[in-house]
């Protein structure tokens, strides 16, 4: 005679919660894209954003002339001239393509820090704010050393011990930006370590391992991904800050301000073609500001 194995009320309890608990994620998503498409200046920042990485990603098929070619008997033609829209720089190379290529680069040393910075930052935080102790006590008086000096001026300083380059500047950065999301991610997981599930996770038997890669790290990357946005656009012009003081980017790299640096003798000459960089620089900074704002705003629970 066969055995009929029925489940126990505890199994399906258990799967009862299971349904609930993805029934929960996806209506929490589909109100975050909902809020998100209701936010009109969050899109145009997005749409803007998308356009400039398109136009940087077929650079070398859309750009009209070599970024490194020049020529002196076409050095700094105005906006407009025929074959060069957004006219030439001091060495009579085209400013559109350069822009385009210089791109490339400064969205590069703009983001590549801040992820560097965001996995390095939230492992900190998260075990500092998660086993607390002495643990806590060290990372995070490590951390207030470097907090307590300015942005601008721990990468200069940095920069400056470790050489002009890329890398070093992407390493500088990185340095810069990694106590600051140390401190959101400790923040937003000594909320989160003593709340009700992960106490029953810990009554449960599981490890703390588990605890952090199942309870915590689903409700704290949140908030510390949007955090990280917004310092893209501050690692942007940092980096842009540096190459124009000659600690960043070489010439005749292309880069937005290496660009400013190399055009600054020109601003009574041809003003429009100099600021082109800053143009981009700017409008890049207030995209990431705005997009990391709409995110925050359509990621807020109590929305």
């Amino acid at each position: 005679m066969s055995t009929v194995i029925t489940p126990s009320a505890a199994d399906a309890e258990l799967a009862v919660q299971a349904v609930q608990a993805a029934s929960r994620s996806e209506g929490y998503w589909a109100g975050v894209w909902k809020r998100l498409r209701r936010d009109p200046l969050t899109i145009v920042c997005a749409s803007i954003l998308l356009l400039m990485l398109l136009a940087m990603v077929f650079a070398p098929w859309i750009a009209p002339h070599d970024p490194y070619q020049g020529s002196m008997i076409r050095r700094l033609k105005p906006l407009q001239t025929p074959g060069y829209p957004l006219g030439t720089d001091e060495l009579g190379r085209d400013i559109l393509t350069r822009l385009l290529y210089g791109g490339r680069l400064s969205w590069f040393m703009g983001i590549m820090p801040v992820a560097f910075a965001f996995v390095i930052g939230t492992t900190l935080g998260v075990t500092a704010g998660f086993l607390g102790g002495k643990v806590n006590m060290l990372i995070m008086r490590t951390t207030d050393v470097f907090y307590a000096f300015p942005s601008v001026l721990l990468a200069v300083a940095i920069s400056g011990a470790l050489g002009a380059g890329i890398f070093n500047a992407i390493l500088a950065l990185t340095m810069v930006f990694i106590p600051q999301i140390i401190r959101v991610a400790e923040s937003v997981t000594q909320g989160v370590r003593n709340l009700d599930f992960v106490d029953a996770a810990r009554a449960s038997g599981a490890s703390g391992f588990t605890i952090v890669r199942v309870h915590v790290l689903g409700n704290v990357l949140g908030p510390i991904f949007v955090y990280s946005t917004g310092l893209i656009s501050v690692c942007m012009i940092i980096a842009s800050g540096l190459s124009f003081l000659g600690l960043g980017t070489k010439p005749p790299e292309p880069e937005w301000g290496l660009m400013l640096n190399t055009l600054r003798t020109a601003i009574y000459v041809q003003p429009w073609v100099a600021v082109l960089p800053g143009v981009c620089i700017f409008v890049t900074s207030i995209c990431f500001n705005l997009l990391a704002d709409g995110l925050r705003q359509a990621m807020d629970v109590k929305a």
